[in-house]
């Protein structure tokens, strides 16, 4: 497997690198090279790379720059920025696919670590009334809230919560948006408990374990949870920390990686908080250090 990521030049790669293979249960850190170019020849470069994506016959993800292959179709537009998600990672493709199998009409969902806001967007277009994408890196709330505009999707469908973290070199950074793209951002601690017909998180295992009462208290009783981010292997994991809060637990697969899915049990405590898995969002740090600006594999 080889990742490319974007760094900024002020950035520690070696510490980022580090922090991201530890986050997945790396023992040691990976051989990587470092290669600089001027930010017009990455963006130009990214760009080319990028063609539009059909996940299913009559859903498409299409950068910005390419014209839709089918107007008919359900046809996303994305431009993911330094944000997480352009449709061409395995797990994106499989939240994508339980979103289009799941959503029959007026759900409300929960993006939980939005990055690009792809996951949002689609629900909406897939027939959701309302979608929040919840994620801790100003650079998300900047991408997701630009491919909404992008989709003539506007902040009374799509909120996006930006929870802030003391623990990352992220601390004090302000959105620069302009005044079109913060109506869609909130900032501050995300409280709403059982309030989501659905709950999706595209994050990483440690994560995932670690968040995994947060993640579920946000569902209604009997909503749907799904997780991904996760290789294949990992999912035994998952099912064992999910299972006193899931019932229904299923798994789709595609290239090595997952998603698990489940329906909220009515006997998991309405505030969702475990005393020793307390909520705290510097557990995806890994989001923001390095593989969140790869641009689509998992944080």
């Amino acid at each position: 497997v080889s990742i490319c990521s974007v760094f900024t030049g002020s950035q520690d790669v070696v510490t980022c690198i580090s922090q991201a293979a530890d986050s997945i249960g790396l023992e040691g850190v990976p051989t990587f090279e470092v290669l600089k170019y001027n930010p017009y020849d990455w963006i130009k470069r990214t760009q080319e790379s990028f063609d539009p994506v059909e996940v299913t016959k009559g859903l498409w993800i299409v950068p910005e720059w390419k014209s839709p292959p089918d107007l008919q179709a359900t046809n996303i537009i994305l431009n993911p920025g330094l944000a997480f998600g352009t449709g061409e990672h395995a797990t994106t493709k499989l939240c994508l696919l339980l979103l289009h199998d799941s959503i029959k009409g007026g759900e409300q969902v929960l993006d939980y670590g939005t990055g690009s806001g792809i996951l949002s967007i689609a629900a909406l277009k897939l027939g959701a009334t309302l979608s929040v994408g919840v994620d801790i890196d100003p650079q998300a709330m900047t991408a997701a809230s630009q491919n909404a505009i992008l989709n003539n999707i506007g902040p009374d469908r799509l909120k996006l919560h930006l929870v802030p973290d003391r623990d990352l070199s992220t601390t004090g950074v302000k959105m620069k948006a302009d005044p079109q793209e913060e109506k869609f951002v909130t900032e501050g601690a995300f409280t709403n408990k059982n309030s989501f017909d659905i709950v999706v998180a595209n994050i990483l295992l440690r994560p995932l374990l670690e968040l995994a009462d947060d993640i579920v208290s946000h569902a209604k009783d009997g909503g749907l949870v799904g997780l991904s981010g996760i290789l294949s292997e990992q999912v035994p994991q998952v099912i064992d920390r999910y299972s006193e809060s899931l019932d229904n637990i299923s798994v789709s697969e595609l290239d090595d990686w997952a998603v698990v899915s489940g329906t909220k049990k009515r006997s998991f405590p309405i505030n969702g908080v475990n005393p020793r898995r307390d909520f705290s969002p510097h557990h995806l740090e890994a989001d923001v250090q390095g593989q969140h600006q790869n641009g689509d594999m998992p944080q």
